[in-house]
């Protein structure tokens, strides 16, 4: 109670977003304001290892761990699932994190204890972590896991590597539908693969095992991909690594699209994603920002230059609500929000900014804050979450958060049995963070809007709701529910219902019946010749693994599109670098 009432105050005028602003780019971690909080801070939480013991021997390599049933010995496989309890990566306490932009996971575990999760893999006869009800780029999972508890971390990353072009994003970002189908989590938890990824990855960065990977041989192919976000990118690290020479056009200022500027901070670090465009960028493959394909860029130019297109543009069209005061000043869509607050995040150190994006003359969003503001942000779902997150560390007055459906159950009802991902009720980061500051979970379950109540000024002041349960697949609005919650920023956060139409209206590409692109799964060809769709401009808004997953696939099928022109106008198969 007393770190709830010091954090309170401090969240309410101690630090500004100002000084906030300069934690993060001193750092990232540092607690920071004028009245130093930190003495009242826990430090970074964790949770409990396995109990380590060892030899009197001091040169003893082989440490024994506390099993389940209290017995003390050597790290086992044998048994690893049974014997050892699921151990996770720890976040960074929320009383701690809430004060910066830095990444919100703790250092990780150390050699033992990775060993020792590595153990509980259960090497089952069919791992179902792999296939299509889990894993969607079918990762190597129980080989990787073997090889840590082996010591064999490269090899571990070369697995690793064979499926997965950025296991450091999705080691971050995903929510681990591996894990959801892991055959573990039959009968206990299921095994830590998440993490496991994401440390095996970075033990390469750190290792300098993971350098450019330069073709030895070009094909003479130009492919241009409009999109730099992880299906864009990893279509063109696969057609590059295939001989071809890729141009990546992306329309805002820097690379990255989703990654750099739709996840925040603190669940993904942007220095990583730079860390891997600059591979990417020595490896060949050409980067052009501020491209707006059909707007600044023509679009039969740009055809005319290549052999193929693959678009990777993403599904970007928010879903609205259009009810009473939707008209209302303060009341933004999530990637407004979060787009602006990333971009600004990214100042210089002298506070000069690298890009036109708070110029509306160069059509730049303005920053949308949050400080001092009762908030309520609209949906569920990975992105809201990380609006409220970011509006913690804007320092807001209250934070609420509506969702439609009713609260999901403790565990797997019998409607979502195993190897389903898990539809059971969960606490991410942003509910911490809200339940640490504030006391209380910030989700009221059940709850539709009804209307914006605004001010004489035409700003948001209230938001009208009703409760609301699910019929036969409708919603229906219970009478005399009615309550009214005060708020004066509104955000959006209900998903998005399709890409932008300017590109795909200038190719005269056929739409499917949710208005994106139709190319169908595992040919990923348009109705236009020589032009690809994938990712969640094709599928609708979905997962980055998934994502990955189609750029992988549109590669493949560009890639044979591309030699059969080239068989075709050249009568012979070019040679290509391995």
């Amino acid at each position: 109670d007393r770190e709830r009432h010091v954090l309170q105050q401090t969240l309410t005028g101690c630090i500004t977003s100002k000084e906030m602003l300069k934690g993060c780019r001193s750092g990232g971690r540092r607690v920071v304001g004028t009245t130093s909080p930190k003495r009242w801070l826990s430090s970074s939480s964790s949770t409990k290892k396995h109990e380590i013991w060892r030899d009197e021997n001091e040169q003893d390599n082989l440490p024994k761990v506390r099993r389940r049933d209290g017995k003390i010995a050597e790290i086992s496989q044998t048994r690893g699932f049974v014997d050892y309890e699921r151990n996770p990566d720890p976040y960074r306490d929320p009383m701690e994190r809430v004060f910066d932009w830095g990444e919100i996971n703790d250092d990780g575990h150390d050699k033992v204890e990775r060993t020792v999760q590595a153990a509980r893999c259960m090497d089952c006869g069919t791992p179902f972590c792999q296939t299509h009800t889990g894993c969607p780029i079918n990762n190597l999972i129980p080989e990787f896991n073997s090889l840590v508890y082996q010591d064999q971390w490269k090899q571990a990353l070369d697995r690793l590597s064979q499926t997965n072009n950025f296991p450091e994003f999705t080691g971050r970002v995903c929510p681990a539908p591996c894990e959801g189908a892991c055959v573990a989590g039959l009968v206990d938890s299921p095994v830590t693969i998440k993490n496991m990824e994401y440390s095996i990855v970075e033990r390469g960065f750190d290792e300098g095992w993971i350098t450019p990977r330069i073709p030895k041989q070009r094909s003479g192919m130009r492919v241009a991909v409009v999109g730099s976000g992880p299906a864009g990118l990893a279509a063109a690290d696969c057609l590059n690594q295939k001989g071809h020479k890729v141009t990546v056009y992306e329309r805002e200022d820097r690379v990255g699209g989703l990654l750099m500027y739709g996840i925040p901070n603190m669940k993904l670090a942007k220095e990583k994603v730079q860390r891997r465009v600059d591979l990417l960028a020595e490896e060949g493959i050409e980067f052009v920002t501020d491209a707006n394909i059909g707007t600044n860029v023509d679009v039969d130019v740009l055809r005319a230059n290549v052999d193929a297109v693959i678009l990777a543009i993403g599904s970007t069209m928010p879903r609205d609500l259009p009810i009473p005061g939707r008209h209302g000043n303060n009341i933004h869509f999530a990637m407004e929000f979060l787009t602006a607050n990333q971009k600004r995040l990214l100042m210089t150190r002298d506070g000069t900014l690298e890009s036109g994006w708070n110029n509306p003359t160069s059509g730049g969003s303005s920053f949308v804050t949050a400080e001092g503001r009762d908030v309520v942000v609209i949906g569920g779902g990975d992105t809201g979450t990380d609006c409220i997150g970011t509006s913690m560390r804007h320092r807001c007055k209250s934070l609420l958060n509506f969702e439609l459906m009713g609260k999901p159950p403790a565990s797997r009802a019998g409607n979502n049995p195993w190897p389903e991902w898990p539809k059971i009720f969960g606490v991410d980061y942003g509910h911490a963070e809200v339940r640490a500051v504030f006391g209380k979970d910030p989700r009221e379950y059940g709850v539709i809007t009804t209307e914006f109540v605004l001010d004489d000024e035409n700003n948001v002041k209230a938001v009208r709701t009703n409760d609301a349960v699910l019929e036969n697949g409708k919603v229906k609005v219970l009478d005399d529910t009615q309550r009214e919650w005060p708020a004066d920023l509104v955000i959006l956060a209900m998903g998005f219902v399709s890409p932008e139409h300017t590109i795909t209206s200038q190719l005269g590409l056929d739409l499917d019946q949710r208005n994106n692109v139709h190319a169908d799964y595992g040919h990923y060809h348009t109705n236009v010749d020589g032009v690809f769709a994938a990712g969640d401009c094709r599928r609708g808004q979905s997962l980055v693994v998934w994502a990955i997953h189609e750029g992988r696939q549109a590669a493949d099928k560009c890639d044979a599109f591309l030699q059969k022109r080239r068989n075709q106008e050249f009568g012979h198969q070019y040679v290509r670098a391995a």
